[in-house]
């Protein structure tokens, strides 16, 4: 790449990266992230001094913990518009969808304090807006929580995004804090209870009219049919992986609700679903995505996500090879959700047993996501 083309991958002046590569000036977390993203590389490759993203994720947990054990008795403090206070939840948002988890924490603790502050002043009437978007902020920093391994804290983010929703009074974003209350059950290994769960949840969702009802009961499905798979109830996986179909092919690919949802997420859950299924699903899988391949349209977590669970399939089918490839594309794409991902580590470990003597690369792979 060009400085010009990095300059505007990452969304950085032009100047600024001219500068940093000349040494005439230091790089901030916020500049560093954005060009570690820009070149689909974990932020600590870029240090000198190797301080690893995903350590600055860690160390700021605590501080994330003990905002939102405050929840309902926040710190003073400044307040701004609603307006302005959407806007910040909306850019968490898309830090989630495009996995960028240093951002979220190094933001988050402010913004939830700065919303419960907003909730418990405001008049009555405008708390269901503000509970709206507690709800997104809290998703955001589950989504942090639960992809490092703090489940404890994600369920604590999960229960609060409950407590929230019923101050919002809107049945879809309901549906939508029941698709995340999965994590809890996955965190658990409770998959029979999360099914039912979900069936509760789509039981209670509005019969879908619009685009967006169509999405929010979809994405349910959609979920439904992989934790029917750890729960190894294949009718019912199938079941909701065809309902999902349905309905993605009466909406465009997009983001409902916080949730990417269309034909395309449903395809990349096809994978997910077989991983979970195990035995000739896995190979029926893998003949369905022959001839797909996630969009750059489809958010990174979810790309990610997608070879991630591409690698574990082709790794059972002894396609040794394939599995390390899809691995490698899982990081460039999202480096710090492969980073953390305990099916990465687990794979990788599992192909630098099988391929001991091959190539130093996967080596260094094994050693980069904590393998070895």
């Amino acid at each position: 790449m060009t400085q010009a083309q990095l300059a505007e991958a990452a969304c950085v002046a032009l100047g600024t990266i001219r500068k940093i590569e000349r040494g005439e000036r230091g790089v901030s977390d916020a500049t560093l992230d954005a060009v570690a993203d820009a070149l689909g590389v974990d932020p600590a490759r870029l240090r000198t001094d190797r301080t690893a993203a995903h350590t600055r994720v860690r160390e700021a947990l605590p501080t994330l913990s003990a905002v939102i054990a405050t929840y309902d008795l926040p710190d003073d403090g400044p307040v701004r518009p609603a307006p302005a206070l959407a806007a910040a939840v909306a850019e968490a948002a898309r830090w989630r969808l495009a996995a960028q988890y240093t951002r979220i924490v190094r933001e988050l603790p402010d913004l939830l304090g700065e919303l419960a502050r907003a909730y418990h002043t405001a008049p009555q009437a405008e708390r269901p807006e503000l509970a709206r978007l507690l709800v997104g902020a809290y998703r955001s920093a589950d989504a942090v929580a639960y992809k490092f391994g703090a489940h404890d804290l994600s369920a604590r983010l999960v229960e609060l995004m409950r407590w929230a929703v019923t101050e919002a009074d809107d049945p879809l974003l309901s549906a939508t804090v029941a698709y995340v209350r999965t994590e809890t059950f996955f965190a658990a290994r409770a998959h029979a209870a999360g099914l039912r769960a979900l069936d509760q949840a789509l039981e209670a969702a509005p019969a879908p009219v619009t685009s967006s009802e169509f999405a929010v009961t979809g994405a349910l499905h959609m979920r439904a049919a992989v934790i029917a798979g750890r729960a190894r109830d294949a009718s019912a996986a199938v079941t909701h992986l065809a309902e999902a179909r349905a309905l993605a092919d009466r909406v465009g690919e997009g983001v409902y609700f916080g949730t990417a949802f269309g034909p395309d997420s449903v395809n990349a859950h096809t994978v997910s679903v077989a991983v979970s299924l195990g035995d000739e699903h896995v190979g029926r899988a893998l003949e369905a995505v022959k001839e797909w391949t996630p969009p750059q349209s489809l958010p990174a977590e979810r790309r990610s996500g997608f070879y991630i669970e591409l690698a574990r399939a082709q790794l059972w089918s002894g396609l040794a090879d394939d599995a390390f490839e899809s691995l490698k594309a899982a990081r460039r794409i999202a480096p710090q959700h492969t980073r953390e991902h305990p099916w990465v580590r687990e794979d990788a470990a599992t192909l630098r047993r099988l391929k001991r003597a091959d190539a130093e690369s996967l080596t260094d792979f094994a050693e980069w996501c904590a393998a070895v």
